[in-house]
């Protein structure tokens, strides 16, 4: 895919203020580590991972999605009488029903004329939603939008612990299909796209590729939707994050020939490469498949944990507020999504 029209505008976000280390989720577990006679200090040993945050109980995510939206407008500078298009992407919804961009776009005050709905596709439902827009307004169908997510891990941790707890049968398998629920955080991210006639910032998408291999499945499910049926009921997540990483990482690599021949790139042509923040050892196996500068990838992981569709723009977000970059750069976002997907856009700052 190639973009001529496409400007990201601006970016917004929120981070919860209540921060939980690794050592204190290990803590939780303290029964199942001496059952098994596992050392503490592993879980962070073996990610990278050492704090996450979490929502207060009573945020939603059109709440956080709402404050987040609204930073990215405001650095915008565009009206919000001119943001035709809203689109709410993360795995995380206040409902069922009705799309969650209905309540972020009523709480935004947006325009009765503005297409909005949800899009959902795992860690990688963000990506997709800036393609989506993307294609939007590269045919004109609108000038101006704005895609948000967010993700909260607490509750999914929570039940993951809870169920490890009680099960008398405990073993050492058991605990590693849940190892990758104990990654997530929780984060709130928001872009807003114009055409380039309204462009104020420069900051140019400019294509990428995408590549599938859902063959790969069934190697990360959560539950079956119980919501409907059991209000009560809150599902398990069961991830072969062996497999997961093995599959991922070719699936990456045809991407990445894929995508250097779409944009006539080289390995050397880019300055940053922000990818999924899963965990350290999986950017490091990431960049190193790939025969890449690990200098040059931004990471986020250790502090914020995995926000999984929210993971990557929150992380190029904070790496254009703290200056790493800078106008010109050219930034490739590696986005990867159970399933499995990849997507990779360049993007010249």
């Amino acid at each position: 895919m190639r973009y001529k029209n496409v400007h990201i505008e601006a970016f917004g976000y929120e981070i919860p203020e209540t921060m939980v280390t690794s050592q204190s989720l290990e803590e939780r577990v303290a029964p199942v580590y001496e059952k098994l006679n596992l050392s503490y200090g592993r879980f962070e040993l073996m990610t990278g991972i050492r704090e996450r945050r979490f929502w207060d109980d009573e945020t939603t995510p059109s709440q956080a999605s709402t404050k987040a939206a609204e930073k990215a407008i405001t650095k915008s500078g565009i009206e919000k009488a001119d943001i035709e298009c809203l689109l709410h992407t993360s795995v995380c919804r206040d409902f069922l029903e009705p799309a969650t961009a209905t309540l972020v776009h009523d709480s935004l005050g947006l325009p009765p004329t503005a297409t909005i709905f949800d899009i959902s596709n795992a860690c990688l439902g963000f990506t997709n939603g800036i393609i989506t827009l993307a294609n939007m307004i590269e045919l004109g169908q609108v000038k101006a939008g704005i895609v948000v997510g967010t993700e909260g891990g607490k509750r999914l941790i929570d039940k993951t612990i809870n169920d490890l707890l009680k099960d008398q049968n405990i073993t050492r398998d058991k605990l590693k299909v849940s190892f990758a629920s104990l990654t997530l955080g929780s984060g709130s991210v928001a872009a807003v796209l114009t055409h380039s006639s309204l462009s104020k910032s420069g900051h140019k998408l400019l294509g990428g590729a995408v590549r599938t291999a859902s063959q790969h499945n069934g190697l990360c499910r959560i539950d079956a939707d119980t919501y409907f049926f059991d209000p009560e009921s809150y599902p398990n997540m069961s991830t072969d994050y062996t497999k997961l990483l093995k599959n991922g990482v070719a699936l990456a690599a045809e991407t990445w020939k894929a995508f250097k021949q779409e944009m006539e790139w080289t390995d050397l042509d880019a300055n940053w490469f922000f990818t999924h923040q899963v965990s350290t050892v999986h950017q490091d196996t990431l960049l190193n498949a790939l025969e890449l500068d690990k200098a040059k990838g931004f990471s986020t992981v250790e502090y914020l944990g995995n926000v999984a569709s929210c993971s990557l723009p929150l992380s190029l977000a904070l790496g254009v507020e703290e200056g790493h970059v800078i106008p010109g750069d050219k930034v490739v976002m590696m986005a990867t999504g159970s399933g499995l997907c990849v997507i990779m856009l360049a993007v010249k700052w």
